[in-house]
């Protein structure tokens, strides 16, 4: 049978939802291995609503389950309704919405808190041993709830080709091993069984990102 994975998503655009690229990413990898991807987002507004051309906010209010379902093609479920035991692993694109949506990672950095559902999910897999993919800003989630798991975020030296290395100093100081990577490869923590991979943390072209989500999730398949 074909394995079910439950795709997270935190509404639709880099700068105030899912990296749209990164969540396709997910999705044509997980048709290509034959799994069944089950999408979900948090019924919840948005933090708030970025204009992409200008890459300022805007005065308007969108809902993330909403806004999700645009990448989803209306194929969603409410976050509330996801249960785990019908369900082989959990993968979360990244995009800032993860930092403003499905946590306050955005402003509050690794003294953040995560949304009570989407921390009872993550806590869900993890205690179930199913395992868990992450890319780009999103491995930030497991390192505030698993300390001393394994997650890379891609460098820890900021350059222009990895602007936002230093999250990986607040992964260590949460207490978890960074692990550097290239942004075409994943890391597997075998232990905690998390997948993880930089994806758009570097300034890399948009194939390379996808071949890297597609080794992440082929990992987490292989461990589901």
């Amino acid at each position: 049978m074909a394995k079910r994975v439950a795709v997270v998503l935190a509404g639709c655009g880099v700068f105030d939802g899912s990296e749209v690229h990164e969540a396709s990413a997910v999705l044509v990898h997980l048709s290509r291995e034959g799994a069944q991807a089950e999408v979900y987002a948090p019924n919840i507004p948005q933090m708030h609503v970025v204009d992409h051309v200008k890459g300022q906010p805007t005065q308007e209010q969108r809902n993330v389950l909403v806004e999700s379902a645009r990448i989803a093609r209306g194929n969603i479920k409410d976050l509330a309704k996801l249960d785990v035991k019908g369900l082989d692993a959990l993968i979360i694109p990244g995009g800032f919405g993860v930092a403003k949506n499905l946590s306050t990672w955005a402003t509050q950095g690794k003294n953040c808190s995560i949304s009570q559902e989407v921390e009872g999910v993550l806590r869900a897999f993890h205690a179930a041993h199913k395992p868990i993919g992450l890319c780009c800003i999103s491995p930030v989630l497991a390192a505030k709830l698993f300390p001393g798991c394994e997650v890379t975020v891609g460098h820890d030296t900021e350059c222009e080709q990895w602007p936002y290395a230093k999250t990986a100093e607040a992964v260590r100081e949460l207490g978890c091993r960074h692990v550097s990577s290239r942004v075409s490869e994943a890391h597997v923590d075998a232990r905690n069984r998390l997948v993880t991979t930089s994806a758009f943390m570097c300034n890399a072209p948009v194939h390379q990102v996808h071949d890297g989500i597609g080794k992440m999730v082929r990992e987490v398949l292989r461990l589901a």
